[in-house]
């Protein structure tokens, strides 16, 4: 592990150095004065034995200690040494700080293996030379003590293993210890990437479904008043125009207004319900993204249920016949039910179809037809051209959402749709709906 140029400076520890933390530098650096102290003590011994000036020695000694500095750095050099010295019996804490160094570290394991069984060869062999010696003096001086022959070999195997085996074997499960502690570290940080990726796929996935459904209800409410208002204003022109000539007419005008005015509000309350139901009366609280789709179809299955469906286009159309337009509803094959959404999609197409001829096309005559066939409902709105003093005074506003809904209305379903002019001067709009629903999973056909 490595630390970033913000931490060593955190902690005061330039980038020409190798150590991580302040405490791991004084450590070491502790340890590297111990090491020399010791080493240059037992040079003064190594000097006499080789016939070298003490001074000699002791310099000898503090160099040799002083190598336990770069034991993190590179613990091969420091075991090297070590064995290197172990003849002339120095460097005891450098072999046992070494070896645990070594077997901490990353070095491959093959390598840490050959390295501590040089060490143990070498501190065998000394330790073995060692007794052998002393045993050989002892006898010198006390014939009648002598050891067999097994008592060197045992008790330099002990030896050896006891200043050995516990630095290497507390080095491996130190450094296993890091590795896994470093896996886990790797392994939380990539969950929490892992995490922070789904916590922003699901923020984007909950504004789509917001977004979805807040154009769903632009759909609706754009339908509903649209149509309604339309009417209402053609029936307040029509109203103002025969109000002094014909009272009778312009009462039964007013009345229309009322009727549609309150049909209107009707369907309003009806969506505001829907809309209510899924609101919370309290805090909010947070709601798995599931439930996000789950909600948003419920509330347009809902809607659905209580929406318009086909058996009401004759009352659609009567509507606009009272406001003057001539409609005619030519209905072709089986007459049969179908599952809400279809129904609900094909009645919205035909109602703003008309909306757009009382708003474009005042006056001009419109053909309505319904065509059920096998696999799909097919329905059609043609207007001809509009006569050029119809509607002169009516003023209705576009926003252009009109042709846009309904061609999402119907590509939600897996339908088709196409509007346009026809040769005549008039305008067109069909719409091709699947009699098997996407949303619903299964055949919308109902007997």
């Amino acid at each position: 592990m490595s630390a970033t140029g913000a931490d060593r400076d955190a902690v005061g520890v330039g980038n020409r150095w190798w150590w991580e933390r302040r405490r791991s530098a004084v450590l070491d650096v502790g340890l590297a004065l111990v090491s020399a102290l010791e080493c240059g003590l037992e040079g003064i011994g190594f000097a006499d034995k080789a016939a070298l000036p003490v001074p000699v020695g002791v310099l000898f000694g503090l160099v040799i200690g002083s190598v336990l500095l770069v034991r993190r750095r590179s613990p091969i050099v420091v075991v090297l040494v070590s064995i290197a010295v172990t003849p002339a019996e120095m460097g005891f804490l450098m072999g046992i700080v070494g070896l645990y160094s070594l077997a901490a570290s990353e070095v491959p394991r093959r390598i840490t293996a050959l390295l501590a069984g040089m060490s143990t060869v070498a501190v065998f062999v000394v330790t073995a030379v060692r007794m052998r010696q002393d045993l050989a003096q002892a006898d010198a001086g006390q014939a009648e003590i002598s050891p067999g022959g097994w008592y060197v070999p045992v008790v330099a195997v002990f030896v050896t293993l006891g200043l050995n085996a516990p630095p290497l074997l507390f080095g491996l499960y130190i450094g296993a210890r890091r590795r896994l502690m470093e896996s886990l570290r790797e392994r939380a940080d990539s969950l929490e990437q892992e995490l922070s990726l789904l916590a922003d796929r699901a923020e984007q996935r909950a504004q789509w479904a917001r977004q979805e459904e807040r154009t769903r209800i632009a759909r609706e409410m754009h339908d509903v008043v649209a149509h309604r208002v339309s009417l209402m204003v053609v029936h307040a022109a029509a109203l103002q125009a025969v109000a002094l000539k014909d009272p009778q007419k312009a009462v039964r005008n007013a009345a229309l207004v009322g009727d549609m005015g309150r049909q209107a509000l009707t369907e309003l309350r009806e969506m505001l319900g829907v809309l209510r139901e899924g609101a919370a009366p309290v805090a909010p609280v947070p709601v798995p993204l599931a439930a996000v789709g789950r909600a948003a179809a419920a509330a347009a299955e809902a809607a659905a249920e209580d929406g318009p469906r086909l058996d009401a286009l004759e009352g659609l159309c009567e509507q606009s016949r009272l406001a003057g337009t001539v409609v005619d509803l030519v209905v072709v094959g089986d007459v049969r039910s179908y599952a809400p959404e279809v129904e609900r999609t094909a009645y919205r197409v035909v109602q703003e179809a008309l909306t757009n001829v009382h708003k474009h096309a005042a006056g001009a005559d419109v053909v309505v037809r319904l065509a059920h066939r096998g696999a799909e409902v097919a329905m059609q709105v043609e207007n001809g051209p509009c006569p050029v003093d119809a509607g002169a005074g009516v003023g209705l506003p576009s926003g252009g959402n009109g042709l846009v809904g309904m061609r999402e209305r119907v590509l939600r379903l897996g339908g088709g749709f196409v509007s346009g002019a026809t040769d005549a001067g008039g305008f067109r709009v069909s719409a091709v709906l699947p009699t098997v629903s996407p949303l619903s999973g299964g055949s919308a056909v109902r007997p």
